[in-house]
Parts: C-alpha cells; sequence; structure tokens
C-alpha cells in the first residue's frame, strides 16, 4: 500500500504543476482550490508513503514522478516541445525511480 501511495502522491503532483498553469492563465477561485487539493492530496499520500519507505528513497520517486510527468503534460497539453532530447532525459528520471524502487 505504500508504494501504490508514493505513486497516487506523484501523480497528485502532477495535478498541482498542471494547476499552476491554469492559475497562471485563468486567475479564478477554482483554479487556485484545485491547486491546494492537489498539493495537499499529494503531500497526504506522500506522508503515508514515508511511515514505511526510506524518507530519500520515497523523496526520489516523487519528485521524479512529478518533475518528468509535469513536462510530458506540458507536451501532450500546452504545445511543449517534443524534441527526443527531452524524451530521453525524462525516461532517464523515470528510470531512475524504477531502479529505486527496484534496490529497496
Amino acid at each position: 500500500m505504500d508504494w501504490f501511495s508514493l505513486i497516487l502522491a506523484g501523480i497528485f503532483e502532477m495535478f498541482g504543476v498542471t494547476m499552476i498553469n491554469k492559475l497562471h492563465k485563468d486567475r479564478n477561485r477554482k483554479s487556485l482550490i484545485l491547486l491546494f487539493f492537489g498539493f495537499g492530496a499529494s503531500f497526504i499520500c506522500l506522508s503515508y508513503a514515508m511511515k514505511t519507505l526510506p524518507m530519500g528513497t520515497a523523496y526520489a520517486i516523487w519528485t521524479g514522478i512529478g518533475a518528468s510527468g509535469g513536462a510530458i503534460l506540458g507536451m501532450l497539453l500546452y504545445g511543449e516541445s517534443k524534441d527526443w532530447k527531452r524524451l530521453v532525459f525524462i525516461t532517464m528520471v523515470l528510470s531512475a525511480a524504477v531502479g529505486l524502487k527496484l534496490v529497496s
């Protein structure tokens, strides 16, 4: 359940980052509330996962999912560059997260 919670925390982190972009564009109360919800849920899930997972592993995977997921969402939703070099580095971040899971 700890790994599920950690992955869910990363997904909520991606949602929160997306809401930052939406808030920047729309400047409305709904976007702000969703931003707080996304990051709040992310921290709650991360906190739960860290009850059993080592802090370094949990934090690295959480930030890896959030950073790479945010970059992928930017490409899919906001027309950011899909240059092959970006994709290689996103793959490296995700591979490192999987590697931490394998050795933990």
